[in-house]
């Protein structure tokens, strides 16, 4: 099997690569290239055409992004070509060689105004500029290659692993250089590490094509926390891993007193239970999974 593999030098596509099994070749791109890495800019759409048309792999896996929450704010026409103009790409690239697409996405395209988990089939809400773009995303993917039943995606929510750029690691160099923070208490999600994310992908492209998937999948590690805990599991677990001497006291703060140029849904739980189902894969709680992930960052 050849899979196409957007964002091969990000957090989730480091994971993807370390994971993917002996019998899948797969082809890795990001915007600047690198060692065995062929460049591919998301947001030059003929590129993502030509790369399907000249590789025509069976699967485009798109794990890269735009996910500068904030800063999309103020580079909306950026953020679109990247998150809502390369799904179309590939997927209307994909419809002409008879490939799958599978789309990553975010809890970021509900609003976060109700109290209870987001099911697959409940309607788009986004607040800011990256939610809309990801949930044009979405729509192209279902618009082009859904009555083929070839387009999948798959929502997940507060990625984090032991390289790259993500809370945790930016917890762990707060908990070293400071006496205390002030996390954000009021905004409840669950945190999902890319080990776990990377392994669903791989389920879901593996698994056989007379098993028609859902066309929306929701994955994240089981449980739910604010940022506040998880900013605390983080200090509690780097100080039993040897990775602190101490952690920093953490103060609980509302969102409002951490103004940012984009605005956060407030309550972004995913209910997974279908994906679980569907792939047969058990779940691991939040806590369970920072722990295996913080076992493999260096100290």
């Amino acid at each position: 099997m050849k899979v196409l593999l957007t964002g091969a030098a990000g957090q989730l596509g480091q994971a993807l690569l370390a994971s993917r099994g002996e019998d899948i070749e797969v082809i890795p791109t990001s915007r600047s290239g690198g060692e065995g890495i062929q460049a591919l800019d998301l947001a030059d759409h003929p590129a993502c055409r030509e790369a399907v048309l000249f590789h025509r792999p069976d699967w485009v896996l798109n794990a890269g992004a735009y996910t500068a929450v904030d800063r999309a704010e103020s580079e909306s026409e950026l953020a679109h070509a990247v998150n809502a103009g390369a799904p179309r790409a590939f997927a209307e690239a994909l419809l002409e060689t008879g490939g799958s697409l599978l789309q990553l996405s975010t809890d970021f395209v509900f609003s976060g105004q109700q109290g209870f988990p987001y099911r697959v089939d409940q309607e788009r809400d986004p607040l800011g500029v990256y939610g809309s773009s990801k949930a044009e995303g979405e729509q192209a993917v279902e618009q082009v290659l859904g009555a083929e039943g070839r387009g999948s995606v798959l929502r997940t929510s507060w990625v984090y692993g032991p390289v790259g750029r993500n809370f945790m690691l930016t917890m762990l160099r707060l908990h070293r250089e400071r006496d205390q923070l002030n996390v954000v208490a009021d905004q409840v999600g669950c945190p999902t590490s890319t080990s776990t994310l990377a392994a669903v992908c791989w389920a879901v492209i593996d698994k056989p094509r007379q098993d028609l998937l859902p066309s929306t999948l929701h994955w994240s590690d089981a449980g739910a926390a604010s940022w506040y805990d998880f900013a605390v599991a983080i200090g509690e677990l780097a100080v039993q891993q040897n990775l602190l001497e101490r952690p920093a006291k953490v103060n609980p703060i509302p969102a409002a007193q951490y103004p940012t140029p984009a605005q956060r849904p407030s309550y972004s739980l995913l209910d997974c239970t279908e994906t679980r189902e569907v792939l047969g894969l058990g779940a691991c709680h939040w806590r369970s999974a920072l722990d295996r992930v913080m076992a493999d960052v260096d100290s």
